[in-house]
Parts: structure tokens; sequence; C-alpha cells
């Protein structure tokens, strides 16, 4: 039963990941580390759309120290501003919500 539960998570995550990547939002890397997210993208992007208003201009899941180690980063421009926003992937918190920085990641 758990298997299911998780290939339907997978299946619908890669669902997701596809739609993405057809051009209805802004590309989308670290697709391998998806099987470890206990959050799924679409969670991710409300919770961070919450942190940040705007629109998403970018967004990867990466390994990055703080929180679990798994996070998704958003970067969210609104006007001529764009944030950094930072949330586990385990837990959904907002790790990050801060000015993106003259070197973006």
């Amino acid at each position: 039963m758990k298997l299911k539960r998780i290939g339907t998570r997978l299946f619908l995550q890669s669902a997701v990941l596809a739609v993405l990547m057809a051009g209805t939002a802004s590309a989308f890397t670290g697709e391998k580390l998806l099987p470890q997210a206990k959050v799924t993208l679409p969670q991710a992007r409300e919770v961070a759309l919450k942190a940040y208003p705007g629109k998403i201009v970018s967004q990867e899941l990466e390994e990055e120290s703080g929180g679990s180690g798994l996070r998704y980063s958003f970067v969210i421009r609104h006007k001529k501003v764009k944030h950094e926003v930072g949330v586990d992937a385990k837990t959904g918190e907002v790790l990050e919500n801060a000015v993106e920085g003259k070197n973006p990641d």
C-alpha cells in the first residue's frame, strides 16, 4: 500500500513537472531530488508566493544547508525587485525571504 502511494506521488510530481516545463511557468531544476521531497512543487510554490507575492521567474530544488538540507529556491519578481524565497522541501517552512543579491546562485 505504501509503495502504491509513493508511486502515485511520484507520478503526480512528474506530471506537474511536465506541465511546468511545457512553458506555463519558469524552468525547474533539481528534478532528480523530487523523490526525497515531502512537500510537492505546487505546495512549495504556494508557500513561497504567500511569503512574497509576485511572479516566479526561476525555481529549483537543491541540497543546501539549513532546515532539512533539501530546499526549493524561488526567485520571485514584484515590479523591479527580485526576492529569493527558500522553502524546506520536507517541512514546508520558509527558510529564506530576502532581496536577491547581485550574485544570484
